[in-house]
């Protein structure tokens, strides 16, 4: 497993938000968490991000224990986030958003260009919208900025919280088919989204977290098969 989680506990003051959750995600692979509002999933992955403080149980990545790691050293491991509500500059140039993915990575010019480069494959739009600012993109434009910005930190693993919220039925095609692509070229994902029928058809395993506990685990394909899970979380 690239990433393994195990045993977390995570609290809000008194309230514990994660009640002992395990869970990996492999090599390569887009690893899925559903759930309802509330169930813990976005505190999962601001913990793995290290904005969170793990209370107990460990995150180990790539055989390295990073529990106690500051996030920005995290991002120098390969984890990288595309946050809940995207989280861009709004003042800031759609390059300047950009080149804020690489300041911590560093890199050599050419390095950072061809980088550029790979973005604005993915999302022509954004190379269009180079010069203007973050705060005038629609929805989905900053969505694929929150996603460009964290590819130029070179992940291995990309964390998107989600990354369909907002959006229109075409654009959240959109985005998932560049989430497979991404996934293709190597990067593994954990991916915490709302429209857990996309998530699912997209994931190799997912999870299935009720008020900070997982209750359920499988491949993706047995999970959009299970009637409980259809039931709970896919409209029948």
């Amino acid at each position: 497993m690239l990433l393994e989680v195990s045993d977390l506990h995570v609290f809000y003051g008194r309230i514990e938000a994660l009640k002992g959750i395990s869970f990996g995600v492999g090599e390569g692979e887009i690893t899925t968490l559903i759930g309802a509002n509330g169930a813990g999933k976005t505190t999962t992955m601001r913990t793995i991000s290290g904005v969170r403080t793990v209370t107990q149980g460990s995150v180990i990545f790539d055989g390295q224990d990073i529990t106690k790691m500051a996030p920005h050293d995290r991002v120098k491991l390969g984890i990288c986030q595309a946050p809940e509500g995207r989280g861009i500059f709004p003042g800031m140039t759609v390059r300047e958003n950009l080149d804020m993915g690489t300041y911590v990575r560093g890199g050599d010019a050419a390095q950072k260009a061809a980088d550029l480069a790979h973005v604005f494959h993915l999302f022509p739009r954004l190379e269009e919208r180079i010069s203007q600012l973050g705060g005038t993109l629609s929805g989905g434009e900053q969505q694929m900025l929150a996603i460009g910005r964290a590819l130029m930190s070179r992940p291995r693993l990309l964390l998107l919280d989600e990354p369909s919220m907002g959006l229109a039925p075409m654009l959240i095609a959109q985005i998932f088919e560049i989430i497979k692509q991404i996934n293709s070229e190597g990067i593994s994902v954990l991916l915490v989204e709302q429209n857990a029928t996309q998530a699912l058809r997209v994931a190799h395993r997912g999870y299935v977290l009720e008020t900070g506990y997982v209750v359920k685990d499988g491949s993706g394909h047995d999970l959009l098969e299970d009637p409980a899970v259809r039931a709970a979380y896919l409209g029948g």
